[in-house]
């Protein structure tokens, strides 16, 4: 057992719109984790909350015609009975707008300004003169400065993705009223980020977690880094000390939050929080893999810039898929852990399972009704459920329970190898790996016991067939403590039938290696039960009318003149090079040949395509789209392409490069 003790955080749920799928991506993981190692001797604390300030909740209280902390309450609540239902279980789940979140934040900030990490400095912001205030983050959208797409005020969110300070958006407008903004002259916090390159480097290097999170990060440091706003002009929030007029963004107070979560639980439990968060730690943070940044490059120069520990490890998930389709809520791609799955009286067991071992951790995961029906019945009730069924229903049949004797040595030397296979799988956060190790085991038994046959056996030698029992019962005891983590109600009914009466949570998962005792046993009840091809059916068929009704809502579309049509100059091209983007996974550089000239065009295609498969292509492009820089790169045009999949559209038959399209 490790001296210091292991402190799991998971990203704040934000507290304006329900629980979906993409949530349970971070939190059922973190929750198996921080299960498995508490039953392998490690000292845990689990902390979480939800995420109550900027913008979006007070444009979305304005809406809904409520206060930002009624909403807040409302969804905070939401989540906190969501995650119980789904066997999430913290130690503590708070609220950022809490009085200990504040305190918190303002000590760090003033800790940071004694530092000598904080400076002031006037910029230029957008102001909207019908409403009548300066515009933060997403009270303004306008145009991205780095590739001209469309962006709101924080994040380019439907181009090149970068962060953007205020003021540096192009033609602002007011996202409540519509009006065009002007920029006016705004005091504002900088973080002193940049100062921070050589410290962040050697930390990367020491940080546990996911590759994919280290990576990402050391690609950000050996570029630039700049210092980050971290005031905004909001009266939700939390005050910026010294100043009524500004409160600390969003991205300050959310991850102090984990501190001040800690500091209630430890409050409650007479303990000493700063244990967790002052000098070495085993700080271990669950997140989306959508805010790696801010967790493995602002976070920890934040906390070394205040004084504190810094984290041990940042562990990120995957995207999620819904239906083979990018995850999108306003495209009807979206399965919500209320709605669709738990208010159907779903198993929570089934969803665990499938959200830890359809695939690892760091990469996408799809999520569709037939898929998830075809594992649950394949694997939980086919291998698992089976296994567990025929090994209690003989046990109970022929010797009333489990028999006395000692188990097989090579039994026990199986058991002892998945043990040791597990726990280096969960202490790598490689949890599909280890839910696959614990299926062997049970995939292991049912050869076993189909191979020795024990109703055969029985007939002719009772006590052979009692032995092959016994080995069974012991396997089943092996697989009820390894799989309490990834489904614990299942672990528990599966515990009882065993003849056991307190809970298998309060067992070590090494009490495997001990014998399973002799006893009687009531006539068994299988573990699970399969999904049916008519449910499947009609839970697939709500998707697919969500999807639907999403696409007729989308086709409303503006109509255009043929006059604005004509402004398009399309023509075609054929691309001459192709090479990926550097510090992108989305995006392809690529020479095209449009006639009269060769563009460099960035195009976001590299998921789909090989940059050796689309030299040569002829394909459409939108010849005078004004020039725009995406990640350094400057691209001078726009290739067509249809769908999710990017698919490019090319002429029929060849032409020339630079034959316009009519």
């Amino acid at each position: 057992m490790n001296q210091t003790p292991l402190l799991v955080t998971c990203g704040l749920p934000y507290t304006n719109g329900p629980c979906h799928l993409g949530h349970l991506r971070t939190y059922v993981p973190a929750d198996a984790y921080v299960r498995y190692m508490r039953r392998a001797g490690e000292e845990v604390v689990f902390v979480c909350g939800s995420d109550n300030h900027g913008t979006p909740i007070v444009v979305s209280a304005e809406e809904a015609g409520t206060t930002p902390r009624a909403l807040s309450e409302k969804y905070h609540k939401h989540f906190d009975e969501t995650f119980k239902r789904m066997g999430v279980v913290f130690d503590r789940f708070g609220m950022t707008d809490d009085p200990a979140n504040h305190h918190r934040t303002q000590d760090i900030v003033t800790r940071l300004q004694e530092n000598g990490y904080i400076y002031k400095q006037v910029v230029h912001q957008a102001y909207c003169t019908k409403c009548k205030r300066f515009l933060p983050d997403r009270y303004v959208e306008g145009v991205c400065p780095h590739c001209g797409k469309p962006a709101r005020g924080d994040e380019c969110d439907q181009g090149c993705g970068k962060h953007l300070e205020p003021g540096e958006i192009k033609d602002p407008v007011c996202k409540v009223c519509g009006t065009k903004a002007e920029f006016r002259d705004q005091e504002h916090f900088f973080f002193k980020l940049s100062e921070f390159r050589d410290f962040l480097l050697p930390h990367l290097d020491q940080l546990r977690g996911t590759t994919n999170a280290k990576n990402y990060a050391i690609g950000w440091i050996k570029d630039e880094l700049h210092d980050w706003c971290i005031t905004r002009t909001l009266d939700w929030g939390v005050k910026f000390p010294g100043r009524d007029d500004l409160v600390v963004y969003v991205w300050v107070d959310a991850p102090i939050g984990y501190i001040a979560f800690t500091e209630e639980w430890a409050k409650a439990n007479n303990k000493d929080w700063k244990r967790y968060w002052c000098g070495d730690n085993r700080v271990t943070h669950f997140i989306g893999g959508d805010i790696i940044y801010h967790h493995a490059i602002f976070w920890p120069a934040l906390l070394k810039g205040a004084g504190y520990g810094v984290p041990h490890a940042v562990v990120a998930s995957g995207m999620v898929k819904v239906d083979d389709h990018k995850f999108s809520k306003s495209r009807g791609y979206v399965v919500w852990t209320n709605d669709d799955y738990l208010d159907k009286g779903l198993p929570v067991d089934y969803l665990r399972y499938y959200l830890l071992s359809y695939t690892s951790h760091t990469k996408e995961l799809n999520f569709a009704w037939p898929l998830f029906a075809e594992r649950i019945n394949n694997e939980v009730v086919n291998i698992f459920g089976n296994f567990v069924y025929r090994t209690l229903y003989f046990a109970q049949k022929e010797f009333e329970g489990i028999p006395a004797g000692d188990v097989d040595p090579a039994i026990m030397a199986e058991i002892e190898k998945t043990l040791a296979n597990v726990d280096q799988l969960m202490r790598d956060y490689e949890f599909k790996g280890a839910v696959d190790a614990v299926m062997g085991l049970a995939a292991f038994g049912n050869t076993y016991i189909q191979t020795n046959a024990p109703w055969k056996l029985v007939k002719t030698d009772r006590a052979a067939a009692a032995q092959v029992i016994k080995n069974a019962c012991q396997i089943v005891k092996a697989l009820a403590l390894l799989i309490q983590p990834v489904m614990p109600e299942a672990a528990e009914r599966c515990w009882k039938e065993l003849g056991f009466y307190d809970e298998v949570a309060k067992h070590p998962v090494s009490d495997a290696l001990h014998a399973v005792p002799e006893a009687c046993l009531k006539p068994p009840t299988p573990l699970f039960v399969k999904m049916e091809e008519a449910q499947v059916k009609e839970l697939d068929a709500l998707l697919q009318k969500r999807v639907a009704d999403a696409n007729k809502k989308a086709e409303k579309i503006p109509v255009v003149t043929f006059e604005e049509f004509q402004k398009l100059d399309l023509r075609t091209g054929k691309v001459l090079s192709a090479e990926p983007v550097p510090k992108s996974n989305k995006l392809l550089k690529l020479m095209v040949d449009i006639g009269s000239e060769k563009r460099q065009i960035v195009a976001g295609m590299q998921q789909f395509y090989k940059p050796e498969e689309i030299v040569g292509m002829d394909v459409v492009v939108v010849t005078n789209l004004a020039p725009a820089k995406i990640f350094g790169v400057e691209s001078n045009g726009m290739v067509l392409a249809a769908g999710d999949a990017a698919s490019l559209l090319v002429p029929l038959k060849p032409v020339e490069p630079g034959t316009k399209i009519r």
